[in-house]
């Protein structure tokens, strides 16, 4: 591979961060950390109440990622981390009712490829001994499981290697044989779809749309479908003026007085 193919490898990988949810050692943190920098993912963030002990994270990191838990980024709420990214694909380990059917990481990356060019991508990775919640889990727009024989719960340090692993392997296949899909285009950012969500879920409400109590069922498939065709930043401000005029017309008028 000469020069220009590794230079393209390198900017779309740095599109991409590793966004970690109340991770409970920092050893795993220092792991995820060295994984990233190896596969090209330079930025690294942590959501939970404080930040783990930095001795312990770079006892893991090495020397090659001891940039990355130096510039770790911190948030306190995971809709403050994931806000400027407009991809987002979650990791669960878990299968349920309320858990949709989810392919493995390979299966996923031909629709990560498309995005890297104009949007930025997050990996996203629960604690050690739940996983991700489905109340965190709405924030994706794909989920993954990592396939394996019978124990389904993989260590996070070897859960963020494998699904960084498998998104360099196809970004590294794609440019090498020249077959890199058409990009995306740069489409809504978490912060304006949360917004937008907020917005459908209002005006639903107001025109008696949810029925028995049954308000988080059609909003999870309504946050799957915007979620899934990529709605770009215009999109979103046209729905949202919809919206708007379904509120108008549904608000309460005052009576006439005589």
């Amino acid at each position: 591979m000469n020069l220009a193919m590794q230079d393209t490898v390198r900017e779309l990988m740095g599109k991409t961060a590793i966004v970690l949810v109340s991770p409970k050692f920092a050893e795993n943190i220092g792991s995820a950390a060295r994984t990233a920098a190896n596969m090209g993912i330079n930025q690294l963030i942590l959501v939970c109440r404080e930040i783990p002990d930095r001795e312990k994270m770079l006892r893991l990191a090495t020397a090659k990622a001891a940039h990355l838990i130096d510039n770790l980024e911190h948030h306190q709420e995971l809709s403050e981390a994931l806000a400027p990214f407009g991809w987002v694909l979650g990791t669960s380990a878990r299968q349920g009712k309320k858990r949709t059917t989810v392919n493995s990481p390979r299966q996923l990356m031909g629709e990560i490829l498309p995005q890297l060019k104009n949007n930025r991508v997050a990996l996203l990775f629960g604690p050690e001994d739940r996983g991700l919640a489905n109340e965190e889990l709405r924030y994706c727009n794909q989920i993954t499981t990592i396939p394996t024989v019978d124990f389904s719960s993989l260590n996070l340090a070897q859960a963020v290697a494998i699904l960084c692993h498998e998104l360099h392997y196809s970004v590294l296949d794609a440019v090498s044989r020249s077959t890199f899909p058409k990009a995306a285009p740069k489409q809504g950012d978490k912060r304006e779809l949360e917004a937008l969500f907020a917005h459908v879920e209002e005006a639903l409400q107001a025109i008696g749309f949810f029925k028995n109590g049954d308000d988080d069922y059609w909003m999870k498939s309504i946050r799957q479908f915007l979620g899934r065709i990529s709605l770009k930043s215009k999109e979103i401000k046209i729905i949202r003026g919809v919206c708007r005029q379904l509120l108008r017309r549904e608000a309460p008028r005052s009576p006439e007085k005589p």
